[in-house]
């Protein structure tokens, strides 16, 4: 039986339930895309699915309604994979084990893809609907929108005559999003050289950093909570200072706007220096446990012994420069706005820690609302990544959201939030990327506000969607339909 089958409004839950259960990770969306291009097919809708995937529906205006201007439903269909250790799951070919608890809706150990799988189920329902009235909709699902927006930046518009823009990918309920940060990809490819291992007593050992709590990497920068791919670096370079060591593998975070909650690494040192590296970890575990104390209680550096033996080791020089990478490199929040205090302006995030057979890769989302300082930083780490023997690329850059001063669209909702809720939403520029940016390039005269339901810990195992705000937003979007006149 469905776990959501009783929830209201039971359209929106029946179709967030089947996206659950198709695999959607990011460049993995092939059969969500097409679950959406056989429902608008099964509708007799129009319907077009470009070479990366992304769908564009379009429903006609109901009755009264077909002069008004033309609204998108936008969103994207791909989700942030995260599990638990303890998770035994393959998101490329399994769905979401859903779990119901009280108002709130989660999945097993695993995120749960609210962002953004409530927006794509909220289109579906007024899609298959037949009593709701509501201006022609084209609704624009992309793909690969948590790696870089990649399915917004390559969509084409020619068949787009949308005047308002409706993005359901926020995740505050309240919160009405009116500009956003843009942002990009930036990566540094370390070389990896291997040789024999040239210690007279070798000892394999494995480090962990662990217990962290992660979290989305633009709305929760601004947290400073624990990295754990820098957090690993840095007790690798105190091991380092205190034993002779030989690198062996490396790895962390697999998302770079996920702050990664997990990294580890495995090295070779002399039998005689283990007690030494056990107690610099030691050490600096009451002093990493202190640093965050709040804003990661349980974070834990862990070091034991391994028991396989180890043929090849990184060379000093390679493994040395992945190591002092990985603490030089920045990290975190870079610049707070002057204009809108407790807004962050500027920030990066380390969140790709992965090891190819010939290179380490370390991926950042760099995000920034003023250009040229989004650009720095790239220097910055294309500088220091070049010093240090790597090489340097970049992709997926998108454009900031600029606020606009004036927006029928967003005073159509403020009124509608006001008289729905009985208070005035709050209005906000956020530090993370959202799609409309992208949409706005391409069509000049778009008008866009982006909101949703209340979603916590997003990008975590720890991901949970209120029930009774997916019901109050619900409401709240065919209200605004109706009044798009």
């Amino acid at each position: 039986m469905a776990v959501l089958a009783q929830l209201e409004p039971k359209a929106v839950f029946h179709y967030f339930e089947e996206i659950c259960g198709i695999p959607h990770e990011s460049s993995d969306t092939q059969a969500i895309s097409d679950y959406l291009v056989a429902f608008a097919k099964e509708r007799n809708l129009y319907v077009r699915q470009d070479t990366l995937g992304n769908v564009i529906i379009k429903k006609p205006a109901t009755s009264g309604y077909e002069d008004a201007p033309v609204v998108m439903l936008q969103g994207h269909m791909d989700m942030v994979c995260e599990k638990t250790d303890d998770k035994e799951i393959d998101f490329h070919t399994q769905g979401l084990d859903l779990v119901l608890e009280g108002n709130v809706i989660h999945a097993d150990r695993t995120t749960l893809g609210g962002d953004d799988g409530i927006a794509v189920a909220f289109a579906l329902a007024i899609l298959d609907a037949s009593d709701i009235p509501h201006p022609a909709l084209e609704v624009v699902i992309t793909v690969d929108e948590e790696i870089g927006m990649l399915g917004a930046a390559g969509i084409t518009t020619e068949d787009l005559q949308a005047s308002y823009m409706l993005n359901l990918d926020s995740e505050d309920e309240g919160q009405l999003l009116v500009g956003c940060a843009g942002g990009m990809t930036a990566v540094c490819h370390m070389p990896v050289c291997r040789e024999t291992c040239d210690l007279k007593h070798p000892v394999s050992m494995q480090l962990s950093v662990d217990g962290l709590l992660g979290g989305h990497s633009g709305m929760e920068i601004i947290k400073q909570r624990a990295n754990a791919n820098k957090t690993l670096g840095r007790t690798l370079k105190a091991i380092q200072t205190a034993a002779d060591i030989r690198l062996v593998l490396i790895d962390g975070g697999k998302k770079d706007n996920a702050i990664p909650r997990a990294a580890q690494a495995v090295f070779v040192v002399e039998a005689e220096a283990k007690d030494t590296v056990k107690q610099a970890v030691q050490t600096l575990q009451a002093t990493i446990s202190h640093e965050y104390q709040v804003s990661d209680p349980d974070v834990t550096l862990k070091i034991k012994e391994c028991t396989e033996a180890v043929a090849q080791v990184m060379n000093r020089a390679s493994g040395d420069a992945i190591i002092d990478a990985l603490v030089l490199l920045p990290n975190g929040v870079q610049k707070m706005s002057d204009a809108m205090p407790g807004l962050v302006q500027t920030s990066l995030n380390l969140g790709i820690l992965t090891m190819k057979e010939e290179e380490v890769q370390m991926g950042f989302s760099v995000r920034s609302s003023v250009g040229s300082e989004k650009n720095l930083l790239a220097l910055q780490i294309r500088t220091l990544c070049e010093h240090l023997g790597g090489q340097y690329t970049e992709s997926g850059a998108y454009p900031a959201w600029e606020y606009k001063q004036e927006s029928k669209l967003r005073d159509v909702m403020v009124a509608v939030y006001e008289e729905l809720y009985g208070g005035k939403p709050k209005l906000d520029v956020i530090h993370a990327g959202v799609e409309c940016g992208l949409f706005m390039d391409k069509m000049k005269d778009l008008d866009c506000v982006s909101y949703g339901p209340q979603m916590y810990d997003i990008h975590t195992p720890n991901e949970r969607l209120h029930v009774d705000s997916v019901q109050r937003t619900w409401e709240y979007t065919l209200e605004i339909l109706k009044r798009l006149k």
